[in-house]
């Protein structure tokens, strides 16, 4: 059933609709109450194209979400020792920080992820891929653990210069902190844990950077310790943070464009057989897998000044989600929103965010995923899901952490 404007009034993206269907809300919320104020999230929804994109390119809307709450929460003599870490590292992430602070580590991270840079790793990616395939058990595979989980993991690992015998250490470290970015501030359990992740992660780059300081490598992070701009350098602090970002974010978002990728293509054979038929047609793909299912559910800003936005008032300190997910199906910018159409030449979709802060790794994200879809699609022929996929039940990403299929081909050169 189609929701209507009394839905909106009481929107839940995190009920078992919504999470494994979002859509048909978000087009509500767009349609009726485009500047929408939750009281059960206690935040304003913004889901108009024109609005969310301006809203991403305005300062006014913070990016440091990070700060008042530790402000708030962490100052305390009662505040958890672990927490209190945690959230350091993350008040040092770029992604969390707003100009000057922001300018000056985008600047010094950049070289590394343009797309010239990180082209040279494709040749590895498309080994990588195949390896994973070989590996895979035979008639049941499952798209997001098996294959484009341990090959994003796997690639910003190496870029860094982790030791492979590490690698695996990563998933249980990485998925713990997941808890801890994504899941709400009132949810201590997971803060616990995603804390003491976090604890063992920056314990184990601190170790590694050490090491790196002693004896240099050809890698991301000797890179990171050597980043030099008119006399600028990150600190010591800066490069753990950075490394635990990249880590984190460098596979989160990948994995689950892959994952989707891969679903929306076999949910549309014809569109598929296109892209197989004219490898040319591959990055277009990738973009239209962004606009149509990407990992951006939504955005978190906090308001630092008073905004009005379509006769509605946000006030500094109010917490806004910015959905890239409803913008990229606005049928103000695009015909026909709700069709996957790999020849789509509209090409301003939000996936990546717009702006200062549009995704610094998005030349990598891409390049994982053009090689990873079709190569998937073309070992796996004649795979069909193994029943609904499992999505993860968060506000700020869309991803699946299980999709089954039944691959007769697995495995298959």
């Amino acid at each position: 059933m189609t929701p209507t404007a009394t839905d909106v009034a009481d929107a839940d993206l995190l009920s078992p609709e919504a999470v494994a269907d979002p859509y048909p809300l978000l087009a509500a919320m767009r349609e009726h109450d485009p500047v929408h104020w939750s009281e059960r999230f206690r935040s304003w929804f913004v889901t108009r194209f024109d609005d969310v994109s301006t809203a991403l390119r305005d300062p006014r809307f913070s990016s440091d979400r990070i700060t008042p709450y530790r402000r708030a929460k962490l100052e305390g003599p009662d505040a958890d020792p672990a927490l209190r870490a945690a959230f350091g590292v993350l008040g040092e992430w770029m992604v969390f920080k707003d100009p000057p602070d922001h300018t000056r580590l985008r600047r010094l991270l950049s070289r590394s992820f343009t797309p010239r840079a990180v082209g040279r790793i494709a040749p590895r990616i498309t080994e990588l891929v195949d390896e994973l395939l070989d590996a895979a058990p035979p008639g049941r595979i499952d798209v997001v653990r098996d294959l484009a989980y341990p090959l994003t993991a796997s690639v910003i690992a190496e870029m860094l210069g982790v030791p492979r015998a590490d690698q695996e250490r990563f998933k249980e470290w990485s998925d713990r902190i997941t808890g801890l970015v994504f899941g709400g501030l009132s949810d201590t359990d997971r803060h616990r844990s995603g804390a003491e992740g976090m604890g063992e992660l920056t314990g184990y780059l601190t170790e590694l950077v050490a090491r790196r300081e002693r004896e240099p490598a050809d890698d991301l992070l000797s890179g990171l310790i050597t980043a030099r701009d008119e006399q600028d350098a990150l600190t010591h602090d800066e490069v753990i943070a950075t490394g635990v970002l990249l880590l984190f974010a460098g596979h989160e978002t990948t994995t689950n464009l892959i994952g989707s990728g891969v679903r929306a293509m076999l949910a549309h054979p014809g569109q598929a057989a296109r892209m197989a038929a004219d490898p040319a047609l591959v990055n277009g793909a990738v973009e239209e897998m962004l606009r149509f299912d990407g990992p951006a559910k939504t955005v978190v800003r906090l308001m630092a000044d008073d905004v009005e936005l379509r006769g509605r008032v946000l006030r500094r300190g109010q917490r806004v989600f910015l959905s890239p997910s409803a913008a990229n199906r606005d049928p103000a910018a695009f015909d026909d929103p709700d069709t996957f159409d790999i020849t789509r030449r509209q090409g301003r979709q939000l996936g990546f965010g717009v702006g200062m802060h549009y995704c610094l790794g998005a030349p990598l994200a891409r390049l994982e995923t053009a090689i990873a879809v079709p190569r998937i699609l073309e070992r796996l022929p004649g795979a069909v899901p193994a029943g609904e996929p499992h999505w993860a039940p968060v506000l700020l990403s869309r991803g699946m952490e299980r999709f089954p299929l039944l691959a007769g081909g697995a495995g298959a050169g």
